[in-house]
């Protein structure tokens, strides 16, 4: 039977949850983008995010968003490192985008291993003071905690937009993955904007991997889950797409919010992955990218 409540609640849902595929996706489309690397290790990170963030809530009882100042710039740093000596190695290969999966899907299995090691398989909660407080708007509830994610996941996008639109690196990142010969014609260094974009893309990850904590639980495993919807968000809303990416993610999060209130949870994905497959036939290159 149709519920209104029901369908508005799983719309509220959808789009909150939307909103943190969508900070993660940037990232996975700009390394795709600027680096032709698909990187299947990007989830992953987002997952080392969150286990950071419990750790440092559940050892020294610092809240998750302020966990941020330090695990933002680590992933940063780590990922300039990893683009460094592991991806920009491989860049000179022929086939350098099937080079980009098989090693960065080994990188996937290493961290998800060392995750299992120091936080075993069993789920995790980030439960706080707030976790069980909701505000009420008739009869939609929104978790505080739902709330925070979404927020810290338009933050995230707010930054990314401001640095690629409005500074000078971030400008050179773009005429990067839109004509990589003219832009080193023009004297920009691809190597060194390369690291910076693989960086930043991480960092965005790891937001995004903590706005995903505030949601729902999470093990050493989810992120091949998550990384599904990735490839998603980057195909929907087209490789390289910053507007595309974010449209997408909350396209594919009031897919999955809406399926969640009419099917059986084994038929979300089987939706999801339809329209994959429609848009792919129809307009391979995303619905945003022109």
């Amino acid at each position: 039977m149709f519920n209104t409540v029901v369908v508005i609640q799983s719309i509220v849902s959808g789009l909150l949850m939307g909103a943190v595929f969508a900070l993660i996706g940037i990232g996975f489309s700009l390394t795709w983008g600027v680096m032709k690397v698909i990187n299947i290790a990007h989830a992953t990170f987002a997952l080392l995010a969150a286990y950071l963030a419990y750790w440092g809530l559940m050892l020294l009882r610092i809240d998750p968003m302020l966990s941020l100042i330090v695990s933002v710039p680590f992933l940063f740093f780590l990922g300039v490192v990893v683009q460094r000596f592991l991806f920009q190695p491989i860049t000179r290969a022929k086939e350098s985008l099937i080079a980009s999966m098989v090693l960065s899907f080994g990188l996937a299995i290493v961290l998800e291993n060392i995750m299992l090691f120091v936080w075993t398989p069993d789920e995790r909660v980030i439960t706080t003071f707030y976790s069980s407080k909701a505000f009420f708007i008739g009869d939609i509830v929104i978790k505080v905690s739902n709330l925070l994610g979404f927020g810290l996941a338009v933050l995230g996008l707010g930054i990314i937009y401001l640095f690629l639109y409005h500074t000078h690196i971030g400008k050179a990142v773009r005429a990067t993955w839109q004509d990589p010969e003219g832009a080193a014609l023009q004297g920009i260094n691809l190597k060194k904007v390369s690291m910076i974009a693989f960086g930043l893309a991480i960092a965005s990850a790891g937001g995004g991997g903590v706005a995903m904590a505030y949601m729902y639980s999470f093990n050493p495993t989810a992120h091949n889950l998550w990384l599904l919807y990735l490839f998603l968000v980057v195909i929907v809303g087209g490789v390289g797409s910053v507007f595309g990416s974010a449209t997408a993610g909350l396209i594919i999060g009031l897919i999955i919010g809406l399926s969640g209130a009419f099917f059986s949870e084994q038929w979300i994905n089987v939706l999801l992955f339809g329209l994959l497959m429609v848009i792919i036939l129809i307009k391979p290159e995303g619905l945003f990218k022109r």
